[in-house]
């Protein structure tokens, strides 16, 4: 029997608290100013935050204030430091970028499963589920119980049987811990899993979890990259997304790889499919564009590919059109994953269009 685990993080985990101030200055650049060129990093280490990178905007953006107030909105209230190592991008770099080619060069991959509605593997779907269910009930109810951080791990079979859920979770000092392991178990697992009979649920099993976040560990933009993407059921390339413009397409290749294989799962012509594109620096068309079906095709995957060459377009300026990518709100993309959300529509998510255009065109052949 093979056995698939995946992981997600709660809001307050160092690394992910990282990536959403990241975000938020991303985010904030291209409201004021759609053409911003952003690559920007974040550290953290107990109250010290440092912010490095490249910008080159029109936008009057406070970075320090931006990062309070994301930190602020996590759940850390302590008086932060925060330093600034900023500068604009390279000249290079943005010549390639200006003629509308890759703003790097690069490999991305996208992936989708008919296993789930959200078609993202199903144990990561659950941790997902389980991370933003614990930090919706700490900001609601139990804020004197729980603290920001915390991870989930969730171990499920090929036919989708959870077999173990691991929950750490941060808790206030003196926090009681047979509370603590009841409001998770009834208030947060049952709900999402429905029966728990035969789980194995582990719910801090080192017992006490009181120092956490930047306290207990350091933080650094990019370093939750299975957490972002698919739990490690899929490839995943070279780069992080968070921190980055559309331009950068570290982030919009993969999105769009995952638009093109979430597309193909719902037309019907496979149950699972990984995508995968390259670029080089400054040249619009990609290098290379690679399909997987894993068996599951029900036509030739060169045929495929000959619909992804009709119905896609993966030049970098097309596809931060096509996606609108530069009104995305890239601090809600931060936290739970970039794809396969059910709270939040992300443009890459939404395929029905495409669909449509992939069974025209398979009716047409």
């Amino acid at each position: 029997m093979k056995l698939i685990t995946c992981e997600s993080v709660f809001a307050g985990h160092p690394d992910k608290v990282c990536d959403q101030i990241s975000d938020a200055i991303v985010t904030e650049c291209l409201a004021q100013d759609s053409r911003s060129r952003v690559a920007v990093e974040c550290a953290i280490k107990d109250n010290l935050v440092i912010l490095f990178g490249e910008i080159t905007t029109y936008a009057n953006v406070d970075y320090v204030e931006v990062a309070k107030d994301t930190l602020k909105g996590i759940g850390y209230t302590e008086d932060f430091e925060v330093l600034v190592k900023i500068s604009k991008q390279s000249r290079d770099i943005a010549l390639g970028v200006d003629k509308e080619g890759a703003g790097d060069q690069g490999i991305m991959y996208g992936y989708a499963t008919y296993e789930t509605k959200t078609m993202i593997p199903y144990p990561l779907l659950i941790a997902q589920q389980i991370s933003r269910k614990m930090d919706d009930l700490r900001r609601s109810r139990y804020s004197d119980i729980f603290g920001p951080d915390g991870k989930c791990q969730v171990t499920a079979d090929e036919d989708c049987n959870i077999k173990t859920i691991i929950v750490s979770a941060q808790t206030k000092p003196k926090a009681d811990m047979n509370k603590v392991r009841y409001i998770i178990k009834e208030e947060v697992i049952k709900p999402i899993v429905e029966s728990i009979e035969g789980i194995d649920i582990l719910i801090n099993p080192t017992g006490a979890f009181e120092i956490g976040g930047p306290y207990a560990d350091s933080g650094l933009t990019g370093r939750k990259l299975m957490v972002d993407t698919y739990g490690g059921v899929a490839r995943h390339g070279g780069g992080a997304f968070s921190g980055k413009d559309p331009s950068k397409v570290d982030r919009s290749g993969a999105y769009y790889c995952r638009y093109v294989a979430k597309a193909l799962v719902k037309a019907g012509l496979c149950h699972k499919c990984e995508v995968g594109v390259s670029y080089s620096i400054g040249v619009a068309e990609p290098v290379s564009i690679s399909i997987d079906t894993f068996g599951t095709s029900i036509v030739p995957e060169e045929t495929l590919l000959n619909i992804i060459n009709k119905c896609f377009d993966f030049r970098p300026a097309s596809i931060r059109k096509e996606l609108q990518l530069d009104s995305v709100n890239y601090e809600r993309t931060a936290c739970y994953g970039h794809f396969g959300r059910t709270e939040v529509c992300f443009p890459w998510e939404d395929v029905d269009e495409k669909v449509k255009q992939i069974k025209a065109t398979s009716q047409t052949r």
